[in-house]
């Protein structure tokens, strides 16, 4: 397959900075970017006012509290803690998604409950990102939409002030965020909200339980007892204040630096029980070598001196590919990684950059539509290309831990979803 178009050329790219020891640290994190807008999304819909206490205050969140102001909710995230007072929904308005999935896919159905036309557009590459599920759904619903036939962005949306409801069919299969922008919204229709996915498995799984166990936090009656279905009762949203849990997804860089420098990186706060895919890492990494223990600290992950292939499908936790790839590059044995067809329709066709860049340094990867073969070799230095994806970026410098000399094309691409990557990563090594 062709490669993507790599990015634009940062001025000056990022010397990924290798490691002179093994690392030795405990890595903060900021909040989950997914919980952060799922939460917001519900604050605006609620019946009072709430706060989203530790939140992301990343490009991606951003976006989505600028994307609610502009409906009619004040969103105040000017402080360490974000205000939320949901208003009257109503346009004309006009909402950037950027390159964010959760904006684009999310917004939508709740715009369609405002009184006036709402004008959606993001970033060029946001525009070749699938939003037909959504798109085709609303209008099912009645609601109007001007998309020029392509189902991706820009598009208008012509609402008339409320959602009659009902029932929709759609294929979710090219992501979960189809399935979960419905559901945020669908308690406030008239006849709650019926979503049926007919086609290929549903990829993120976890992502859909994370969006029904917090619209039941919100007092919303949701049942999922059917595969493949899940009915939203109308009523109510409950106004809610919400403390967002660390972004464990985020985290997957600086536990891999444990396994590629034989060190030791402790994350607070680790939750015990969670949704979200991040805390699959647990596992992944103690196949890859790791000795992983959830202490009352945090999680810790330490590396043993090996880091194995992997043998995995990672169709649920699709997100964790790209460090896992890096992993899989400096492991000891070939690697097979499976059921990620779905990462082609993300910030850009994540399997094709994976194996374009890591075989540009010297790798040897092989791609098939739905997974990647990973054979490691000795790597090289070379600029690593980012393609305006903040987990291509996270390849770059776990590589560069190991491989002098790796050029991180873009780093601020990080801002995405962790505003200070760069400094997080020159405090992990110290």
């Amino acid at each position: 397959m062709p490669a993507p178009a790599p990015s634009a050329p940062a001025a000056t790219p990022w010397p990924a900075p290798p490691a002179t020891g093994p690392v030795d640290a405990v890595v903060r994190l900021p909040g989950s970017k997914s919980v952060t807008n799922r939460a917001l999304v519900l604050a605006a819909l609620a019946d009072a006012p709430s706060v989203v206490a530790k939140p992301l205050p990343a490009r991606d969140t951003r976006l989505m509290a600028a994307a609610l102001s502009a409906l009619g909710s004040a969103v105040d995230a000017s402080g360490e803690d974000w205000a939320v007072t949901p208003g009257r929904l109503r346009g004309p308005a006009a909402v950037d998604c950027g390159l964010a999935g959760t904006v684009m896919r999310f917004v939508p159905p709740l715009a369609a409950l405002a009184d006036g036309t709402v004008e959606f557009d993001g970033d060029e590459r946001a525009r070749v990102r699938p939003m037909g599920g959504i798109l085709e759904a609303l209008r099912t619903l009645g609601v109007r939409l001007e998309d020029g036939g392509r189902g991706t962005l820009p598009f208008t949306l012509h609402g008339q002030g409320r959602v009659r409801g009902g029932e929709v069919t759609i294929d979710a299969s090219a992501s979960s965020q189809f399935v979960s922008g419905l559901l945020l919204s669908g308690a406030r229709y008239d006849e709650g909200l019926t979503v049926r996915h007919a086609g290929e498995p549903v990829p993120s799984l976890p992502h859909i339980e994370m969006t029904v166990d917090m619209l039941r936090a919100a007092g919303v009656t949701v049942d999922d007892t059917t595969p493949d279905v899940w009915r939203v009762e109308p009523g109510p949203v409950r106004a809610r204040d919400v403390v967002v849990e660390p972004d464990l997804s985020g985290a997957a860089p600086f536990l891999a630096a444990a396994l590629v420098t034989q060190g030791r990186v402790v994350v607070p706060d680790w939750p015990e029980r969670t949704t979200q895919a991040g805390d699959a890492l647990r596992g992944l990494l103690t196949d890859m070598g790791a000795s992983v223990q959830l202490l009352p600290e945090g999680l810790e992950v330490r590396g043993t001196g090996r880091v194995f292939g992997l043998d995995a499908d990672l169709h649920d936790v699709g997100e964790l590919t790209p460090v896992l790839a890096a992993l899989a590059a400096l492991a000891d044995g070939p690697s097979t990684l499976r059921g990620i067809g779905h990462l082609r329709g993300h910030e850009t066709d994540r399997l094709t950059a994976l194996a374009t860049e890591i075989n540009a340094l010297g790798g040897d990867v092989t791609e098939t539509p739905d997974s990647l073969h990973i054979r490691p070799r000795p790597l090289h230095g070379g600029l690593f290309g980012t393609y305006d994806d903040h987990r291509l970026a996270h390849v770059g410098a776990v590589l560069g831990l190991a491989v002098p000399g790796v050029l991180v094309e873009d780093v601020t691409t990080t801002t995405k979803t962790l505003p200070d990557f760069v400094g997080l990563w020159a405090t992990l090594l110290g």
